[in-house]
């Protein structure tokens, strides 16, 4: 099959691509811990759409297995190897912004248009399409493939947990989770979380009741919303509407009732791996706040850390943290997280992307070491480590063979800061769908891919499986 046109082979089949792909993306699959049941650990939704995964490719004649709610898999070839192909169909949360329902997808200007589009219904619907159509060209696998779907993804990765205590770990694999050419390194990924209390009362005429932004440690806040008790509501009205103005990447509006206001802040949503295309509602609120005397040290605490220290330090260096690793980069830092309320003081998620050459314990001594003036007890949550397998292993060789062939560019290699289901296999990468290219709307509002992206993407796909079957 050395001269078969893949991507021709893909566009002939295209109807039943996208009927396959729209039928993923219609299903709700934001995780639901409100909605959480011992039947569904992460909520009604992904557990759906797994299910409703596992049903397509038995409709198709593949043979799958499921582990308990949680994750996977479908099975073909034969062989003593085991290649794993790894996605998930939990998307995040919708959030603000959308000009179409994200869970009813459609094609505008040749771009499908839904949430889970690009991160990871599409790309994993694309993998499974590969399979698909390697099989109806009578194509015979010399390894297992297992394509495996989990369901947890964005939060806790508890469905790979679960399903490595019960399914084998692929010898080699890749997760259609990021972007061309390759990922064959991920950072390290952990969160500090920042608890203030409210402390002594202090002499002012302003009481912060609220702050609050973010859904997700691993989005950048879009939202961002501010309750103040104050007997000068007009005024403080007034700056924030000029404060608005005077940044274009920002909207919102103030409400007030008595001498209570209300102040809603819009940035711009973004992958938390990558803070800085983003726009942080939550610190640019607070950037306003910072010009304003409140009337506990916890509140000023809170609003000073999160204007000064935490502001647009995007690489960690205002609190201490920032250092660069040869191949892998720098740190990262997304304050994903901010909840304050006047009854029990602040907790703040900022989610840390790390190279090796440092780890969560130096992080969390260099904060503490940098943050003595305020009264913040810092701990550190579960973290994942740094992964990278070398540029000469096979694996990435023929992956960049495919890309090349298929793209006539350069294939290089990669460290990203996003974390991706390939950490978890000795030998596992990251691979597409996205393309140098492509505009990356993951974890945003109007999250899309293009059709030439997955088409692209397909055809890749598809000679790449082929050939770490040979």
């Amino acid at each position: 099959m050395k001269n078969i046109n893949w991507l021709q082979e893909v566009e002939s089949r295209q109807d039943v691509l996208l009927k396959d792909l729209f039928r993923i993306l219609e299903v709700e699959s934001v995780r639901e811990d409100d909605l959480a049941t011992e039947e569904a650990p992460v909520g009604p939704g992904p557990k759906r759409a797994l299910e409703e995964f596992l049903a397509m490719a038995n409709e198709d004649g593949f043979e799958t297995e499921q582990f308990g709610p949680w994750a996977g898999h479908v099975k073909v070839g034969e062989g003593d190897e085991l290649l794993g192909v790894l996605g998930h169909v939990d998307v995040v949360p919708v959030g603000t912004g959308w000009d179409t329902d994200p869970f009813k997808p459609e094609i505008i200007n040749n771009r499908i248009y839904a949430r889970g589009s690009s991160d990871d219904k599409g790309p994993t619907v694309a993998a499974y399409f590969a399979v698909k159509l390697l099989r109806e060209l009578g194509v015979k696998f010399n390894k297992r493939i297992h394509l495996i779907v989990g369901t947890d993804e964005e939060s806790g990765w508890q469905c790979m947990d679960y399903y490595f205590q019960h399914a084998p770990m692929p010898d080699l694999g890749f997760s259609p989770d990021a972007t061309f050419p390759i990922i064959n390194g991920e950072k390290g990924n952990v969160s500090a979380i920042f608890d203030l209390k409210l402390g002594e009362t202090l002499e002012a005429d302003n009481h912060l009741v609220k702050l609050t932004a973010g859904l997700r440690a691993n989005m950048v806040p879009q939202d961002a919303t501010a309750i103040i008790q104050t007997n000068d509501v007009a005024n403080l009205s007034k700056a924030f509407q000029e404060f608005i103005d005077e940044h274009d990447a920002l909207s919102g509006d103030s409400s007030i009732e008595g001498n209570q206001l209300t102040l809603n802040l819009v940035g711009k949503a973004a992958h938390g791996s990558t803070p800085e295309k983003g726009v942080n509602a939550g610190t640019h609120l607070s950037k306003f706040l910072e010009n304003y005397a409140f009337d506990s040290k916890g509140a000023q605490d809170t609003i000073q850390l999160l204007a000064r220290e935490l502001f647009e330090g995007f690489d960690g260096s205002k609190i201490g943290v920032n250092y660069t690793h040869e191949f892998m980069g720098d740190v990262s830092m997304n304050v994903g997280i901010i909840d304050f309320n006047d009854v029990q003081g602040a907790n703040i998620d900022a989610n840390f992307r790390y190279p090796k050459g440092t780890n969560p314990e130096t992080i969390q001594e260099q904060i503490n070491t940098h943050l003595l003036a305020y009264d913040a007890t810092v701990t550190m949550s579960d973290s994942k480590e740094p992964h990278y397998v070398p540029g000469d292993d096979p694996l990435v060789q023929t992956l960049l063979d495919v890309y090349e062939r298929q793209t006539g560019e350069k294939g290089v290699e990669q460290t990203i800061g996003g974390g991706t289901y390939a950490r978890l296999m000795p030998r596992g990468v990251a691979y597409g769908a996205l393309f140098p290219d492509s505009i990356d709307t993951m974890h945003q509002a109007n999250e899309f891919i293009a059709l030439e992206d997955l088409f692209r993407a397909t055809a890749i796909y598809t000679e790449a499986i082929y050939e770490l079957t040979r």
